[in-house]
């Protein structure tokens, strides 16, 4: 049960969606920069840029948005859940290219605290094909869902426990965004 009284039956509005709905004008422009970040055209493929917010939300023990985003990038990425599910156990070991591994790693460290990205890691991504673009937004993603995780998690709101209730979520988002619903994951 959410911290405070949200105004609406937490099973049907669970994680993020339940406060997104007890405050639609804050709802708006936090969907519309998932929708920027996680969406829009970009040279980063759309699952990429969900694995990149699935990580951040494990690395902060977000169950409801890590949960979420990794069904989100799972249906968009050709090896599904198993990629998900291999970059989170071990980056190192994950099959995926190095570029990604390096924006993960600039990930990692803006959970940590923003200047725990080092020149060196721009430098390694930058090496490894990445742009100024890429770099910026992986930054933007992360340092994003630390706000959305902290605002799920500072409620106190429902995390099913039903994989399929965020497979479901997944391929709403994928079809119409996520200004089309209150629930940015």
């Amino acid at each position: 049960m959410a911290h405070i009284d949200l105004g609406v039956d937490e099973t049907t509005f669970p994680g993020i969606s339940g406060p997104m709905q007890y405050r639609p004008e804050t709802a708006k422009p936090l969907n519309e920069l998932a929708e920027v970040l996680l969406r829009a055209p970009h040279s980063l493929p759309a699952g990429e840029r969900e694995l990149i917010a699935a990580y951040v939300s494990g690395l902060n023990e977000c169950r409801f948005c890590c949960a979420s985003h990794s069904a989100f990038a799972a249906v968009q990425l050709d090896d599904g859940m198993a990629l998900v599910d291999q970059v989170r156990a071990d980056l190192d070991a994950a099959p995926i290219s190095t570029k990604l591994r390096s924006l993960l790693r600039i990930a990692a460290a803006v959970q940590v605290g923003g200047r725990s990205v080092t020149t060196d890691m721009v430098k390694a991504a930058q090496a490894e094909g990445a742009t100024d673009l890429e770099i910026h937004d992986t930054v933007l993603i992360a340092a994003a869902f630390c706000m959305y995780n902290r605002y799920v998690d500072g409620l106190g709101t429902l995390a099913p426990d039903n994989q399929d209730a965020y497979l479901e979520t997944a391929h709403r988002i994928v079809e119409f965004g996520y200004g089309s619903t209150a629930d940015p994951g």
